[in-house]
């Protein structure tokens, strides 16, 4: 009975430790800033749990009942939790942090409790000194477990919704080991089991319709129908048409609209690697649609195009989809490219070759992760691949309404000794968008091939590097690795504009 308890004290420990990773996930993927989420999240988790710890010492009469109650409650609430969050986002947008908190908040205490009257029960088999090692150990051997697991399988293999399930129904699997274990010492038995057996079911009816949910959920959420969706260890990828329009989501966040995708893509690529007729390798980093590499591709003097993109669902995706390699003409199947799903900034760092053209497609920075990759340290990588004579260019995000993030990135690059030009180009699904073209030389536009784009022309071109008085250059600090000023001017800028 004892070793049943301990490894019971296990599963609990793993649970607990899933729900509060599938909270700050969950808020990460629907709200951004992944470092706030998840550290907000784990502070009221651990808060609720010492209050669960000192509430517990108010239960006093049957402890064993009371325990199997609370495993219901915790496999109950958190198990729901995902689908429940997920639901209020997409019909009730604003209570949604409110309800976070809560839901986050509830768990906890449930979980504070549980540890104290495990403890309580055993103490009468052990003495403290062994109590307090042997449940400790085994609450810590399972949070290390989930930790591992949740990453690795739980998360890209079953989803947020199906993995807060599963866990809701090891609480109760706990419950109905405890009912068995102890059905002499339980004068309530009966109604325990019948307790036990109806959040099983609900649980697995949960389990079985979770598809169903989240697709009822995605399809309030996005507006158009959605063909395609998948979660990642990295993100939750979600595509959707209406008629002929095809539109790329990121964790909830749109990275292009095939009916004006080709002015992004052409602004990107065409005005640096135009100036560049005796460039042979491009090396993209990013770009996992294939959409920036359709652009270079046009360019019949380059020899080979290195894709580096962390995800490879994305470029399996970009590579198989007869939708979207329509889209992309099939480019990641080119045999002048190479596809490599990898870290760019690991990548960079064992990187040997040499780049005359770098094109930098990384979503916006919203996150300390993605903030990263426009650091000062990340663009010393970038210029000692360039070629004698290269150039790279970045995507970097809007000068009109984050305009000091833009001009961020602009110090960024300087700072590393590049000769920056900023430009920008107006593409509906986003509004002005900005870019920058960097080199050790100054940059010296050249007129794009008029025969290789739909929106740029050497007549409209020098106006992209004209800045209107409202996304004139701002004073903006340096972003480095150890401060990420840049995440902080993004989410503040994009905060006024966002609602």
């Amino acid at each position: 009975m004892r070793h049943a308890l301990l490894f019971s004290v296990f599963v609990i420990a793993s649970c607990g430790l899933a729900y509060e990773l599938i909270a700050g996930a969950l808020a990460s993927y629907l709200l951004g800033d992944s470092v706030m989420q998840f550290s907000t999240v784990i502070g009221t988790y651990l808060f609720a749990m010492g209050a669960g710890s000192w509430l517990s010492k108010y239960i006093t009469r049957d402890l064993i009942g009371r325990f199997i109650q609370i495993e219901l409650l915790v496999g109950l609430l958190g198990g729901f939790s995902a689908i429940g969050l997920f639901l209020v986002f997409t019909w009730l947008t604003g209570p949604f942090k409110l309800l976070l908190y809560l839901a986050v908040f509830g768990v906890g205490v449930l979980v504070g409790l549980e540890i104290p009257l495990v403890m309580r029960i055993l103490k009468r088999d052990l003495d403290f000194k062994d109590l307090v090692s042997q449940v400790l150990t085994f609450d810590y051997l399972g949070a290390l477990v989930v930790s591992i697991l949740f990453p690795l399988v739980l998360a890209p293999h079953l989803g947020m919704v199906r993995t807060g399930l599963l866990f809701g129904l090891l609480n109760v699997g706990v419950a109905l080991w405890a009912l068995h274990l102890f059905r002499a010492q339980l004068p309530a038995r009966r109604w325990l089991a019948l307790q036990s057996w109806s959040v099983f079911a609900l649980l697995v009816a949960g389990f079985a319709g979770a598809g169903q949910l989240t697709s009822m959920a995605e399809a309030h959420l996005y507006a158009d129908d959605i063909i395609h969706t998948e979660t990642t260890p990295y993100q939750r990828i979600v595509v959707t048409r209406w008629h002929d329009d095809l539109r790329l989501f990121l964790n909830n966040n749109l990275q292009f609209s095939s009916h004006d995708e080709y002015r992004y893509h052409e602004a990107l690529v065409h005005p640096g690697l135009a100036s560049l007729p005796a460039a042979r390798r491009v090396l993209v980093l990013g770009g996992g649609d294939g959409l920036a590499v359709r652009e270079i591709l046009k360019y019949p003097a380059i020899e080979k195009v290195t894709l580096v993109d962390l995800d490879p669902a994305m470029t399996h995706l970009f590579s198989t989809a007869p939708a979207l390699t329509a889209l992309n003409e099939n480019a990641l199947k080119s045999p002048r490219v190479e596809v490599i799903n990898a870290d760019a900034l690991q990548w960079l760092e064992n990187s040997h070759d040499y780049f005359d053209f770098i094109v930098v497609d990384f979503p916006d920075p919203s996150n300390f992760a993605i903030g990263k990759l426009y650091t000062a340290a990340f663009y010393r990588l970038l210029e000692k691949r360039l070629s004698a004579n290269g150039l790279l260019v970045v995507q970097s995000t809007s000068p009109l309404y984050a305009r000091q993030s833009f001009w961020c990135v602009v110090a960024t690059l300087e700072d590393v000794g590049l000769k920056t030009a900023p430009y920008h180009a107006l593409v509906p699904s986003f509004g002005e968008w900005g870019f920058i073209i960097a080199g050790r030389q100054e940059f010296v536009p050249a007129p794009v091939d008029r025969q290789k784009t739909r929106f740029l022309t050497p007549e409209t071109q020098p106006a992209l590097f004209t800045f209107p008085a409202d996304m004139e250059r701002l004073p903006a600090e340096v972003n480095r690795l150890n401060n990420q000023v840049l995440v902080r001017y993004f989410e503040a800028e994009w905060r006024k504009v966002i609602r």
